[in-house]
């Protein structure tokens, strides 16, 4: 199964927000220091879209460092969860659309695509980035982020947790291995690797940065100046 097919089908909504209710504390460090990062980078007075933003987990968190943020998902289902999730923020908002394409009137001063998105929307990064940097702004940015191979362990031991939980296929131990995790359900999970991002920032045209953050995520930053 492709994973935009299977976020889509068989991992959204309540089972996609249990995700996110680990008991590993050096996973819940990852998933905030991603976050912190780009609030980091925010000026509280930008227009920030977010793609594949679930039901709202980062948008929720970010909303107060920005002038409005809109996050899209390909599930309706997450986006009807999520609605409800972020009903008493105003300058919040999520759209069901299919981040393969993207379809707004205006552009963004920051476009993020976070926690591996990249990867889990299964879409050629050099060509995708060109049509990300096109709907930003200039001098805006576009924040992407994979996983550090430094995150390897605590990664497995979080897809382990979501298995556990019935939120994942059983995971395939002889075939995971090499930053790559495997579900005997046919689920895939890849990552870019520090070479990879490096040569999507080099394709975008414009100034570009890698930086480790928290050894657990590897950020592309593209500032379109």
């Amino acid at each position: 199964m492709a994973k935009g097919d299977y976020y889509a089908k068989s991992l959204n909504a309540r089972k996609l927000f249990d995700v996110y209710q680990t008991k590993h504390k050096r996973v819940k460090q990852y998933l905030n220091a991603e976050i912190d990062f780009v609030k980091n980078n925010l000026i509280a007075t930008e227009q920030v879209l977010e793609l594949g933003a679930g039901y709202g987990r980062i948008v929720k968190e970010l909303a107060p460092h920005c002038r409005e943020i809109i996050g899209i998902d390909i599930s309706e289902d997450n986006v009807m969860f999520g609605k409800e999730y972020l009903q008493n923020i105003k300058n919040a908002n999520l759209i069901a659309m299919n981040a393969h394409n993207i379809k707004f009137d205006c552009s963004f001063d920051a476009v993020l695509c976070l926690q591996n998105g990249l990867s889990a929307m299964r879409i050629e990064p050099i060509s995708y980035i060109k049509q990300l940097v096109n709907i930003v702004k200039q001098g805006g940015r576009v924040f992407i982020s994979t996983y550090s191979p430094k995150f390897w362990e605590y990664r497995l031991l979080w897809f382990q947790e979501q298995a556990d939980k019935g939120l994942l296929g059983e995971i395939d131990m002889e075939k995971t291995k090499n930053g790559v995790i495997i579900c005997k359900d046919g689920f895939r999970a890849t990552t870019h690797s520090y070479d990879e991002l490096n040569a999507i920032g080099e394709a975008s045209g414009f100034g570009y940065e890698v930086t480790e953050v928290d050894d657990s995520s590897i950020f592309l930053v593209i500032n379109k100046v």
